[in-house]
């Protein structure tokens, strides 16, 4: 599997050569190198660490036998942040540059963590605190389980010594400053130590839908895609006369009961799978086309709604001979009585609702069959 190394680096770029001297020691080596950085710790690698007479980068590679040609990594794997226009920057200072930078680091990770035969190894370890951060966040949206995060640790007095870039296999001395008196003095580059942590982290990767995985996208926008409220689902319970949805729920009359769950029959019966309902001929209906069908309004008044009551005695002008008029009479009470219990902006899901012009108006519950529940 093929080993990527995507670090961040601002004017400091021994910590790149230290974080690839910890990996080597590790047999970790990487196969490629990817740097994100600015305008000036773009010019300070090129001159401390890719200068083709005396850069560190090529000495480690000569120092620990490591061929060249082994490891894809140039100047032109160097990557810097800038602003609308192209700008580089020359750092990340502000708010708007963390914000470029960010973007940056999204892109980055996506297109490594693309291929499912690599491994990227995320360096914070290089540049300023927010650069390092920037890259985590990127790493947490898109790392597999075989991706890792990486700090670097090099023992104090030779990390701020400007002339340390690794430990070399046959020791050095190099001169130090003492930090407290600031006199300088020599020690070996035996004494150094560079230590690679692997810092925990939780990737949502495995949380993100295929349309989140297409293309490189902000963070915000992907933690958005994983608060998502669980879709309501309307239940209707007929011989207890109550509607439910999203956790709320309402006592319905009778015969506003029937008329309401003979609408929600028909829609499951037309199998309409569209989400916002047109009002198509498949599941809305014309006054007509239901006072045909008042017989199975009132059956399932008689059978499931009230079954208790003495439907002989009942008169023929309400639930069983509904006209134009009591039907509409019962529509609009019904949809206020949803209103009132789950509010406008939910009632609009579920209210018997109207679509068309007259005279061919057609009446039919919103919501997908899929989301409806009824109970007998």
């Amino acid at each position: 599997m093929k080993r990527c190394l995507l670090a961040v680096s601002g004017l400091n770029p021994q910590v790149i050569t230290e974080t690839f001297y910890a990996l080597h020691q590790q047999e970790r080596t990487p196969d490629a190198i990817r740097i994100l950085t600015t305008r000036e710790g773009k010019a300070v690698i090129h001159a401390n660490l890719l200068s083709p007479v005396d850069g560190h980068y090529y000495r480690l590679l000569n120092d620990y036998g490591i061929s060249a040609e082994s490891i894809d990594f140039s100047t032109r794997h160097l990557s810097v942040a800038s602003d609308q226009f192209g700008t580089e920057y020359d750092d990340i200072a502000g708010e708007e540059e963390n914000e470029r930078f960010l973007v940056l680091c999204m892109e980055h990770a996506f297109e490594l963590t693309r291929d499912p035969d690599t491994e990227v190894y995320f360096s914070i370890a290089g540049g300023r605190k927010t650069m390092g951060a920037c890259l985590a966040i990127a790493a947490q949206c898109y790392a597999r389980p075989q991706d890792r995060i990486f700090h670097v640790l090099v023992t104090p007095e030779f990390e701020s010594c400007r002339d340390f870039y690794y430990p070399p296999p046959v020791s050095v001395p190099l001169v130090l400053l003492d930090h407290k008196t600031r006199t300088p003095y020599t020690k070996e580059t035996r004494y150094a130590e560079v230590t690679l942590i692997p810092l925990p982290f939780i990737s949502i990767r495995d949380r993100l839908t295929g349309n989140h995985l297409k293309q490189a996208e902000s963070p915000a926008s992907l933690m958005l895609s994983l608060v998502r409220e669980k879709r309501g689902e309307l239940t209707l319970d007929l011989k207890n006369r109550k509607i439910t949805w999203k956790g709320c729920e309402r006592d319905m009359m009778p015969a506003r009961m029937a008329i309401y769950s003979f609408f929600a029959f028909l829609k499951k019966e037309a199998e309409c799978h569209e989400r916002a309902c047109p009002g198509c001929e498949k599941c809305a209906f014309t006054i007509n086309s239901i006072l045909e069908m008042d017989c199975n309004i009132a059956g399932l008044y008689r059978k499931h709604v009230a079954p208790y009551r003495d439907h002989d005695g009942m008169s023929d002008s309400g639930i069983q001979g509904l006209t134009v008029e009591n039907f509409n009479s019962y529509r609009n009470k019904i949809n206020r009585d949803l209103e009132n219990a789950f509010g406008p902006s939910e009632a609009r899901h579920l209210k018997i609702s109207s679509h068309g012009k007259r005279p061919g108006v057609r009446y039919g519950i919103p919501l997908e069959s899929a989301r409806i529940r009824i109970v007998i």
